[in-house]
């Protein structure tokens, strides 16, 4: 295998690896340094020379995408630095196979600590503490990243938790790096489909709100502890979402969450705090993209610095006041209704593998 083409260096500070490097850090991209594999590849840990831990991802090939434009996305994702999101430290191109390089990050997923072998229940603070932080960062990514950056996979299993249990928002911008031509339904959409929003079924784009959408049923997952789709029921039956909307509207009326909530919680948990999350919750979830709220409304909500009215649109547009019973119930028609166009898509795909629906492991 050659080392990597030396033409066309990226204009900025992060590290172009060779193939062989990338290799001997990896101990020879070994399955016992896997960390996880997904819709865009494998991902190993490795440890640079000079000692910095690092996930490597290996990108899936056929991606048919130029070395020049490869290297002007990492460029713009290489340029992004926030808290709360997965930083790149480098990258590798080698004839077809294209490689990035982040940092490691050590606690595993927000899918493994959820609904994973993990003994220890998530308290409520933690997940407070993780709702909070990877929300700033996808409102980062929405909202002060030039071009903006639309995620296109957001979930459980692309937090990445330290060793605080801090959030790190994973894979940002790789939807870009990838083929994104195909009007087929891919196998990596099909495995989030739990948390993909119902418009992707009528016009197969995603934007920032269909990234709120994903946030939404996030959010649930934490409240409830429940997956997206639960893989032991019959097959895509229920969404966590249809389940959970009808109980949260019940539970704004009489303050009473306790069908809502993860029962491993118990009552240990701050009411005022789960009032905040399931509304910021019911609120991404409206099927109507407009309706939903931007990232950094979701994240004034989550911090108690803006009113839950806010997140509420009982007025149109044009001034007239909604029925706010009616436009749960179109939510839920409406929602089931795109979900049904979705659920015979996948299920006439030719690609449909149903390993996709389960966990993807860390790193995903």
């Amino acid at each position: 295998m050659s080392v990597a083409s030396p033409n066309m260096p990226l204009a900025f500070s992060k590290s172009q690896f060779s193939y062989d490097e990338l290799e001997t850090a990896t101990g020879g991209f070994t399955q016992y340094n896997l960390l996880g594999q997904g819709g865009f590849g494998y991902v190993h840990k490795g440890v640079l020379p000079n000692g910095e831990e690092v996930a490597v991802k290996s990108l899936k090939a056929g991606s048919g995408q130029g070395e020049r434009e490869f290297q002007a996305e990492v460029e713009i994702i290489s340029r992004v630095h926030h808290r709360y999101l997965v930083s790149l430290v480098g990258y590798c191109i080698c004839d077809m196979q294209r490689m990035l390089v982040y940092e490691y990050v050590p606690n595993n997923t927000l899918e493994f600590h959820l609904h994973g072998k993990s003994q220890v229940v998530m308290d409520w603070q933690t997940r407070m503490r993780i709702a909070l932080g990877s929300a700033k960062g996808l409102a980062y990514l929405h909202e002060d990243c030039h071009p903006r950056i639309i995620h296109r996979d957001i979930k459980s299993a692309n937090i990445l938790l330290d060793n605080d249990f801090e959030a790190k928002v994973a894979d940002f911008g790789l939807a870009r790096l990838t083929s994104e031509n195909d009007t087929h339904v891919s196998t990596r959409v099909m495995g989030t489909f739990g948390y993909l929003a119902p418009e992707y079924a009528s016009s197969g784009k995603l934007s920032d709100k269909s990234d709120v959408f994903s946030f939404g049923v996030m959010l649930l997952e934490i409240v409830t502890g429940r997956k997206p789709i639960d893989p032991t029921t019959e097959y895509m039956d229920e969404s966590l979402v249809e389940w959970a909307r009808p109980l949260i509207a019940k539970a704004k009326e009489d303050g009473d969450y306790s069908e809502l909530v993860d029962p491993r919680l118990k009552d240990n948990y701050d009411h005022n705090e789960m009032a905040l999350m399931a509304s910021c919750a019911s609120a991404a979830v409206r099927h109507s993209a407009k309706r939903r709220p931007k990232m950094s409304q979701i994240v004034r909500a989550l911090e108690g610095n803006a009113s839950l009215e806010s997140l509420d649109e009982k007025t149109a547009r044009d001034g007239s006041t909604l029925n706010i019973s009616e436009t749960r119930a179109y939510d839920t028609m409406a929602y089931n209704d795109d979900m049904m166009k979705f659920k015979k898509m996948v299920m006439s795909s030719e690609e449909y593998s149903s390993s996709e629906m389960g966990s993807s492991g860390p790193y995903g």
